[in-house]
């Protein structure tokens, strides 16, 4: 079977290796094309790229994997299957129509739930108990296809979306070849999906990360998790803005009488906050410009007392 995989993320590394360990016959690799990175905007490739270098596969990179270059280009590779994940860019239907077997697309949901851009993110943020990663066939619709597989993952309460992802990377790369093998068998009954259960997981961006302290103490903890490593979840105190990387939830119900977001307890193990309901603890945060610290270590060099409050700049 001639394979071409295409995706660009540190997601998509482990469903290529699992591929080329396997002996699969992975004839090309697409991903997206290179962009300037880092403090110093140094063009860099991305991780799927330099999976594909270090196993001596051929790469292309078009800006739109539509074009009619880009199209004849996968056409003379005469593919059996397309494998997609965390491309980044929509396939049209001359693209799809390439594969002899269709496209398989691995995704970092439950299907129908938490379609689109960041469903490893928005489980953890909706405070979700459990997702896991499905094999799919792509169609023009937005993660839409009919399920091919699906296995499920517990999600914890104290699991960020960076250990999520880490997971899910592994669990959807054994998935794919799973699929594959099932696929070449014939072994495997596509079922189309209940359209009236798809929910969305739009794309993160740094204003996610923004903490609304009326929010109950369990859903704030949630973003905090949620959106560790990026973009973080941020406050202002005393107006300088802090990232908050660490919190558990103090109490679920309590409601002080303070404004949400007032610190009422300021210890060694950290910032106790009353939410907009329960109370919330901080231990570990950082400053712009700052390094990632404990709270402990914070107030050694910063005042901060109880009746100072979270919020806006």
């Amino acid at each position: 079977m001639r394979i071409v995989f295409m995706g660009t993320p540190e997601f998509a590394v482990p469903s290529l290796e699992i591929l080329v360990k396997n002996n699969r016959n992975v004839v090309m690799v697409v991903t997206q094309p290179d962009k300037p990175r880092g403090r110093g905007y140094r063009v860099s490739c991305c991780a799927v790229k330099e999976c594909a270098q270090k196993y001596n596969i051929p790469v292309i990179q078009p800006e739109k994997i539509g074009s009619s270059e880009a199209v004849e280009q996968l056409r003379q590779l005469k593919p059996d299957l397309f494998v997609t994940c965390a491309f980044g860019q929509f396939l049209t239907r001359d693209v799809l129509n390439i594969p002899r077997l269709g496209t398989v697309n691995v995704h970092g949901s439950l299907l129908p739930k938490y379609r689109g851009a960041a469903p490893i993110q928005w489980a953890i943020i909706n405070g979700e108990k459990k997702t896991g990663v499905t094999t799919m066939l792509t169609v023009l619709k937005m993660d839409a296809g009919d399920i091919l597989l699906s296995k499920e993952i517990n999600i914890n309460d104290d699991m960020t979306a960076g250990q999520l992802h880490d997971r899910m990377s592994i669990l959807g790369a054994e998935l794919l070849l799973d699929t594959i093998q099932r696929l070449e068998e014939g072994n495997i009954t596509p079922i189309p999906q209940d359209e009236a259960e798809a929910t969305y997981a739009p794309r993160i961006d740094r204003e996610t990360g923004k903490i609304n302290w009326d929010a109950p103490a369990r859903a704030i903890h949630n973003l905090v998790r949620g959106t560790d490593p990026w973009p973080g979840a941020y406050s202002f105190l005393n107006g300088k803005r802090m990232r908050i990387w660490k919190t558990t939830v103090y109490d679920e119900e309590k409601i002080s009488g303070e404004k949400p977001g007032t610190i009422i307890e300021v210890n060694k193990d950290g910032f106790i906050v009353q939410a907009g309901k329960g109370i919330l603890n901080i231990s570990e945060i950082q400053c712009d410009s700052g390094k990632r610290m404990k709270v402990e270590q914070y107030i050694c060099g910063y005042k901060v007392k109880s009746g100072d409050c979270f919020g806006s700049e």
